[in-house]
C-alpha cells in the first residue's frame, strides 16, 4: 500500500499579517514554526521514500522542521530542477542512506500578481468584497497580472502525475511539503472534486494530510 502525505507549510510571516504572499519568498513565522515542528512530531517514526517541495523558503523551513523530528537516519538529499545544478549534481543516490527530496516551481503557491504584498482587508475595502472573494475563491477568475486557481492546477496536477504518482505507483511513501493552493490541486485531482467546489476545499497549515492507497480506492486521515 502507497501512502500520500500531504503538508501545507506553517503559518508564514505574511500569512500572520494577513497579506498576499504568493511568490514572495517570506520565512514562517513563530507560530509557523511552531506547527512545522508539531508536524515533524507526528511524522517522526514515517519511514518516507521520496519528498517533494516547492523551491520557496516557507515549504523548505517546514520539511527542515520535519525532517529534524524524524528518526530516521538517512541522509537528506535535495535534487534540483534547475538545468545547471542538475547537471552539476550528477549524483545517482543511493535510497539505502538517502532520502530523495525533488524541489520544483511546478508545487510552488499560486502567483497572485499584482496583489502580492497588499493587506488582503485594504484591498476588500479597495476593489469590494465581492471582487476580491472572486480573486480568491473562484477557480478560473485571474487576479491582476496573476495565476487563477486553475492555472496553478495545470502545473501542479501535471507535476504530480509524471513525478509523485510514479512513485505511488510503485508503492512509496511520499511526503509533499508545498503551499495551500498547489496542494488543493493534488487534492483536486486525488479525491476527483470538481471545479466548482475546489476553491472552498480548505488545506491547514502545518497539518499532516495521508492518503493510503489500495488499487483504485484511498483512505483519508488528518493528522
Amino acid at each position: 500500500m502507497s501512502k500520500l502525505i500531504l503538508v501545507r507549510h506553517g503559518q508564514s510571516q505574511w500569512n500572520l499579517e494577513n497579506r498576499f504572499t504568493g511568490w514572495v519568498d517570506v520565512p514562517l513565522s513563530e507560530k509557523g514554526i511552531e506547527e512545522a515542528i508539531s508536524a515533524g512530531e507526528k511524522l517522526k517514526d514515517v519511514k518516507f521514500d521520496s519528498m517533494y517541495i516547492s523551491h520557496m523558503l516557507r515549504a523548505i523551513q517546514t520539511l527542515h522542521y520535519i525532517l529534524i523530528s524524524s528518526n530516521d537516519s538517512r541522509t537528506p538529499i535535495i535534487y534540483h530542477e534547475d538545468e545547471r545544478i542538475h547537471n552539476w549534481e550528477h549524483h545517482t543516490g543511493d535510497t539505502g542512506t538517502e532520502i530523495p527530496i525533488y524541489m520544483s516551481t511546478d508545487l510552488a503557491e499560486r502567483y497572485y500578481g499584482n496583489l502580492q504584498g497588499l493587506n488582503k482587508q485594504k484591498t476588500r475595502e479597495k476593489y469590494g468584497n465581492e471582487q476580491v472573494h472572486l480573486w480568491r475563491r473562484s477557480y478560473d477568475v485571474n487576479p491582476p497580472d496573476g495565476e487563477s486557481l486553475k492555472d496553478t492546477c495545470e502545473r501542479a496536477i501535471p507535476y504530480y502525475k509524471k513525478h509523485i504518482l510514479k512513485d505511488l505507483d510503485e508503492g512509496k511513501t511520499v511526503l509533499v511539503s508545498a503551499h495551500g493552493n498547489s496542494l488543493r490541486a493534488i487534492t483536486m485531482h486525488v479525491e476527483k472534486i470538481s471545479e466548482s467546489e475546489i476553491p472552498n476545499v480548505e488545506i491547514p497549515t502545518g497539518v499532516p494530510i495521508i492518503y493510503s492507497f489500495n488499487k483504485d480506492s484511498f483512505n483519508k486521515q488528518i493528522l
